[in-house]
This record gives C-alpha cells, structure tokens and sequence, in this order.
C-alpha cells in the first residue's frame, strides 16, 4: 500500500510516516519508482510505535525493542546496559499507570458522589 494508505488506515500524517522511516523504525519496500510500499503489517506496527512513543519511551529504544516485540523468541541478546536501560523504562511505566490508575479511580468516586445526589 502507499503511504496515503497506511496514513489513513493508521491516522498518522504521511510526514509522521516519513519521520518514523527517518528513525528506522519503518521499512518500507521502495518500487523502482521511487514511491514507499508498506506490508498490510505496518498497519499495526505504527500502532505499537505509536503506543511506545506515548508510554514515553524513545525512539531509540522502541528502534532497538520492536524486533524482539515481533518476534515471539529472539536470538538477539542485546548488551546489559542497554536491558537495564529498558528495564528503568519500564519502571518508569509502571509508575506513570499507578498513577493513572489512582486519579482514574478518584474521578469514579467523585462521579459515583455526583450521581448519587
């Protein structure tokens, strides 16, 4: 598909697309033309990058994650700074959806008090 396509299918700018190939973390198949071919796969790729991107994690990282979130079993063992790395992220997740989770829970108690009146 074009990257119109994708674009749509995944409500991202093209020139989002363009900065995610710019990064490495699309590759898409180039026609002798010129012009981007992306797999129907890429549709849920540019999802997960984009969820990666909003959990706030960085380029670099998700560049270096998304091959081992697609393959189930990798054989790729990447250096321990760079796991410990990951690892801090996924603290730091973790914390941001604690957080989350409590205010989302006082916002349904202070609905529930709301509704009850």
């Amino acid at each position: 598909m074009r990257i119109k396509e994708l674009s749509e299918r995944a409500d991202v700018s093209p020139r989002l697309l363009r900065y995610y190939e710019e990064q490495g973390l699309l590759s898409p198949r180039r026609e002798q033309n010129g012009y981007r071919d992306y797999d129907e796969a890429l549709v849920e790729r540019v999802e997960q990058i984009r969820s990666l991107l909003a959990a706030g994690l960085t380029t670099e990282i998700i560049r270096a994650v998304l091959p081992c979130l697609a393959e189930a079993a990798s054989s790729q063992y990447p250096a321990t700074d760079f796991v410990d790395r990951v690892r801090q992220e996924r603290d730091r997740m973790a914390e941001r959806l604690e957080s989350l989770t409590k205010n989302l829970e006082a916002i349904d108690a202070y609905l529930d008090a709301v509704a009850a009146r």
